[in-house]
Formats: structure tokens, C-alpha cells, sequence
């Protein structure tokens, strides 16, 4: 017997996730509850991302209908299935002795039990971000699944986790790379197929040699040991992020660690270092408002709102600028690019719409970040310009992202190997041996 397309009901979630979702399921059908349209109505105004995806949804759906109604589907392509917008329907007799409250999620949950009922000969399964609708959705028997186009598997999440890779080589071996300041082939050293500016460390009993291999001459070359504006690195990883981020050839760099590693510094001290090279500095975070607190609560105009969701960039720089005298060139230098903006601490909301050319641009605690919004960052790159993504991937503000399905995972899974990127882990903390204790345990 010819197994049938599955039918997949979409939460509002998913749609500002990603307004291109529903090209994402190849030969099965997309059912979109009434319910997810009158919410996105509500996210249309906004400069936000999600605010984006919805507008930009709506304008799919009705370039994909055009006059059609949605009756017996509208078919979405070549190779794809059809798209229906199925009215809302009353709840089951289970669902109504079990949720007390009429909101959207349980208008999907009804419209999904509704499909079900419907097509007893094809499976059903609602497709939600959202990990409590989830799990009701299961207890009412319900097959219920995140969004996984852009999430990351188990086993690519280990290689982010390494950064670095361990190589353990002979006193003969450790020899011969000195003896040769260009280094050795990657072939001399038995590594196979190794990707574009992978950073290795080459060590026996007695030593080990800090490498990163060059995809342009094949080889794997020593890395010397550098500081950035007063920043001197303080274990092997920062030591190879400082690399990374001071090669020009390098245009973009994600920079993953726990909390007190050192990444936004290390970002922050590297980009000092060069400002001759680049027109301007740019500093940016995604503002995520904790306990549902948004920006209207603070008192103040716009910039007195966002202050404190800039702080933890102010601090680094203050960090920077402690290691000198206050009289300092270096200290007055910073002030100065303060005041003309070459230096610019500013909200990633900001950001949209501009095209950013000799530009060192950091976005700071990237995890926060879905895929496309990171796509949309990168795109907006000019020629010259620099980009650093860093952030916790364990420590994740939004509700709908993971450590599976944000954009720093995602953006450092789908780069490796590139020639213009490089991954560096940073993993012993240097804030505190409290916030390491804290950053590793808690």
C-alpha cells in the first residue's frame, strides 16, 4: 500500500521563526489553523525579526492563493504539498475538562485533533517551538514535533563543543616543526581532510605546539602568541581566538565559551587593535528583556531604555581601558572614538536595513539569535567588513531557541570548513574561579 503524505499543522511560533516554513516540507500537506493568522495580525507592526517574518509571511501566503480559496488546498510548488488555512473548531470533551482557558494554543490543539479526527489514514502531527504545547499535545495523544529544518544534530553539537583539536605527536615530529616556520603538511602529521583554519594542538609528554592549519598552502603553521591592546591572552584558547581574530584574511568568526571565557573581550581588544584598518567598530546584542519586562517599563528615553541591555558591552571596554593609565594615549584614543561614533554600542534592532562595508562588527551572546536572523546580519556585510558571533550556546534567553536550533549553532555548523571562517571553543573561565565554578556546574 502507497504510504500518504503526512499533514503538518503549523503554531504561530513557527511562522516567525522562519516565514518560509511551509517550503520546508517537501511532498506533505501544511495546515494552518485560522487562529495563527489572527495572531500574526498582531506581530505585523515592529522592527523586530519576528515582526519581519510575519509581514513577510502574510505576503507569501496571499502571492501563493492569489485568488484561490483554500477549499481542497493550494498546492505550493513542484515537489511540495498543498497549504490549507483551516477555520477554528470546538474543543474535544477530553480537551475541554482538561484546559479551563480559551486561548490560541488550545484553538490549535483543537484544530489539530480536528485533522486528526478527519484523515484517521494519515498521520498528523503538529509542528510547534513551543515545548509546553508540546507536551500537551502529546498527553492528548497528539504527535507533536519541533521545527527541525534548521536544527543541529547531537553529533555536530560535540564538534562545536572541541573548538580545538587534540593531536598527539612524537619528540621527532614536535622537532621538525620547529625547524620549519611554515610549518608541516597535514599529511606529514596523519590528519585527514582537515577543515579550513581548524586549530589544532600538537602535544606529547614534554610540550605542545599551539597550530592552525592555512587552506591555501595546506600546511599546518605555529601560532605565535599575541596581544591585542593591552589584552594578553591567558590560556591556549584565547590564545587562538586573539589568532583568529586578528587575521584579516578571516571575515567571519564565532566564538562559543560559558560565561567569563573571555570571548566579547578578546572581540573587543582585537577590534581596538585594528581600528586604522576599519572605518568604524561596531558593537551590537540582540535586546532580549528578562521576566517578560519589556523596554516600555524603564523609564527614559530610547537611550536610557536600552543602557542596561548594553552594560555588559560598557564593561569590557572599561576592563580594556583599566589596563592603561587614564592619561593614557590608548585610554584618550577610546574616548575619542566614543565621542565620533568610529566606536558605536548599539542595539542589533538597530542594524537592519544597513550595509555595513570596513566594518568590525560584534554581535555579542548570538545564541540568542534564530538562523535567519544571523543570515540577515551576515548579509548586510560590505567589502572589508569583519564579523564576530559570540555568545553561550548553554545559556539561551529566548523561549523557542535551543542549544539545537539557535543561530550561533547554526552559523558555526554550516561554516566550518569555509575558507573565510573559523570556530574557536574557549572553555577554562578567567572572569573568576567563582563564575567558572558557577559557569561549569550550575
Amino acid at each position: 500500500m502507497e504510504k500518504r503524505p503526512k499533514i503538518f499543522v503549523f503554531d504561530t511560533n513557527v511562522i516567525l521563526h522562519d516565514h518560509r516554513s511551509i517550503f520546508n516540507f517537501q511532498e506533505n500537506d501544511i495546515v494552518i489553523p485560522i487562529v495563527v493568522i489572527e495572531e500574526l495580525d498582531k506581530f505585523k507592526k515592529g522592527n523586530d525579526q519576528i515582526n519581519y517574518n510575519a509581514r513577510e509571511f502574510v505576503r507569501e501566503l496571499d502571492k501563493v492563493t492569489g485568488n484561490n480559496l483554500f477549499e481542497n488546498g493550494i498546492s505550493l510548488g513542484k515537489g511540495r504539498g498543498s497549504l490549507k488555512v483551516e477555520l477554528g473548531h470546538a474543543m474535544t470533551k477530553e480537551m475541554s475538562v482538561s484546559f479551563y482557558d480559551d486561548t490560541p494554543d488550545h484553538r490549535i490543539l483543537a484544530t489539530t485533533a480536528y485533522i486528526k479526527e478527519q484523515n484517521p489514514d494519515r498521520k498528523v502531527v503538529l509542528v510547534t517551538k513551543d515545548v509546553n504545547l508540546r507536551l500537551k499535545a502529546k498527553a492528548l495523544m497528539i504527535p507533536a514535533q519541533d521545527y527541525l529544518t534548521d536544527r543541529v544534530k547531537d553529533e555536530h553539537i560535540d564538534v562545536l563543543h572541541k573548538g580545538v583539536r587534540w593531536i598527539k605527536v612524537s619528540e621527532d615530529m614536535i622537532a621538525q616543526f620547529y625547524q620549519h616556520s611554515d610549518g608541516l603538511l597535514s599529511k606529514d602529521l596523519k590528519i585527514k581532510r582537515p577543515n579550513g583554519n581548524q586549530y589544532y594542538l600538537l602535544q606529547n609528554r614534554n610540550t605542545h605546539i599551539v597550530a592552525r592549519y592555512n587552506p591555501h598552502s595546506g600546511r599546518i603553521t605555529p601560532v605565535e602568541r599575541r596581544r591585542a591592546y593591552g589584552i594578553d591572552p591567558r590560556n591556549s584558547e584565547q590564545l587562538l581566538a586573539l589568532d583568529v581574530l586578528l587575521r584579516p584574511e578571516i571575515n567571519l568568526v564565532s566564538l562559543t565559551g560559558i560565561a567569563g571565557t573571555g570571548k566579547t573581550l578578546l572581540a573587543l581588544a582585537a577590534a581596538l587593535a585594528q581600528e586604522q584598518d576599519y572605518k568604524q567598530i561596531l558593537l551590537s546584542r540582540p535586546v532580549i528583556p528578562l521576566q517578560s519586562q519589556e523596554l516600555g517599563f524603564l523609564p527614559g528615553d530610547v537611550k536610557d531604555k536600552l543602557g542596561p541591555y548594553m552594560m555588559p558591552l560598557f564593561d569590557n571596554l572599561s576592563v580594556i581601558k583599566n589596563a592603561f593609565k587614564p592619561t593614557s594615549r590608548e585610554a584618550y584614543r577610546i574616548e575619542e572614538m566614543l565621542k565620533t561614533e568610529k566606536l558605536l554600542i548599539s542595539p542589533l534592532a538597530y542594524i537592519r536595513g544597513r550595509s555595513l562595508s570596513d566594518t568590525f562588527f560584534i554581535i555579542d551572546e548570538s545564541q540568542n539569535l534564530t538562523p535567519h536572523e544571523v543570515k540577515t546580519i551576515i548579509t548586510r556585510a560590505g567589502e572589508g567588513t569583519k564579523l564576530i558571533f559570540t555568545g553561550d550556546i548553554h545559556q539561551i534567553d529566548s523561549p523557542y531557541l535551543d542549544m539545537h536550533s539557535n543561530g550561533l549553532t547554526y552559523l558555526t555548523n554550516k561554516m566550518l570548513g569555509q575558507n573565510l571562517f573559523a570556530h574557536v571553543n574557549l572553555v577554562k573561565g578567567e572572569r573568576s574561579k567563582l563564575a567558572e565554578l558557577a559557569g561549569t556546574i550550575l
